[in-house]
């Protein structure tokens, strides 16, 4: 049973290892997750007076937006690029070979979510630098690693979508179903602008999104608190059924095969 469980783990490590080490070769990942966000920030924030606040906050706009592009790229790291390389991978038979190792259903979605979880974090970083270098945002030591810990914690939810919509679409399909549910969670999360600005019929409907506690998260830290328990809770709701989905949907993969 030991020995079972300890060649699970190493198989579990290897890929995520192999994973990391495939996305860094990858010049579109390094534009598109780690530079195409802080560019954003720029453009988005840059330009906005340090003491503009955010409709109904205490949030200064600049504030607002390093958060919003730092959860914005890891969004497109953990999300946009797992679900297209799982849906290629199952494509060229690369996950048929997997089965034929030692490594399990959950092993495999573990391996997924955590590989790309690591890869979020340079694209958050690199936000951090740029608004703190560019826009002199200055926050406390202890919020810079709460921030840092949250949004790459609450980036591993979108991990588990990604891993299920690379099962649930083919290699043909999977880019604009990736997509319209890429934007959707974007806009409606308050990526890009403030829920504030949208009716409040739609905001009662965004106030349940994933991206909009994720958002939360590192807007509670920025203005000094703790996240609140209800963002949190949303969150690992959707945890559950991100994973859920994404085991359901590679064991019925499993079955065609």
């Amino acid at each position: 049973m030991t020995k079972t469980v300890n060649t699970v783990n190493t198989g579990t490590l290897r890929l995520v290892r192999l994973e990391i080490t495939r996305a860094l070769r990858n010049k579109k990942y390094l534009f598109f997750t780690v530079l195409y966000p802080a560019a954003l920030f720029l453009m988005l924030g840059g330009t906005l007076d340090g003491t503009t606040k955010v409709m109904g906050t205490e949030l200064t706009m600049p504030a607002f937006y390093m958060v919003a592009m730092a959860s914005f790229g890891a969004l497109t790291a953990v999300l946009v690029g797992n679900s297209e390389r799982i849906a290629k991978e199952r494509e060229k038979g690369w996950v048929r070979q997997l089965r034929l190792t030692a490594l399990p259903g959950h092993g495999y979605v573990l391996a997924k979510t955590a590989s790309a979880g690591v890869l979020s974090l340079p694209s958050i970083l690199v936000v951090f630098a740029v608004a703190a270098g560019v826009k002199d945002v200055r926050f406390e030591a202890w919020q810079w690693l709460a921030l840092t810990g949250s949004i790459w914690a609450g980036s591993l939810v979108f991990a588990a979508l990604g891993v299920a919509v690379g099962y649930l679409a083919g290699a043909d399909t999977v880019r604009p179903i990736t997509m319209l549910i890429y934007f959707a969670l974007a806009i409606l999360g308050g990526l890009w602008m403030p829920t504030a600005n949208f009716p409040q019929w739609l905001r009662n409907i965004c106030e349940w999104l994933p991206t909009r506690a994720y958002t939360g998260l590192g807007q509670a830290i920025e203005l000094g608190g703790a996240p609140h328990a209800k963002d949190v809770a949303i969150l690992a709701v959707y945890f559950v059924l991100f994973t859920g989905a994404a085991a359901w949907l590679y064991r019925k993969d499993s079955l065609k095969a």
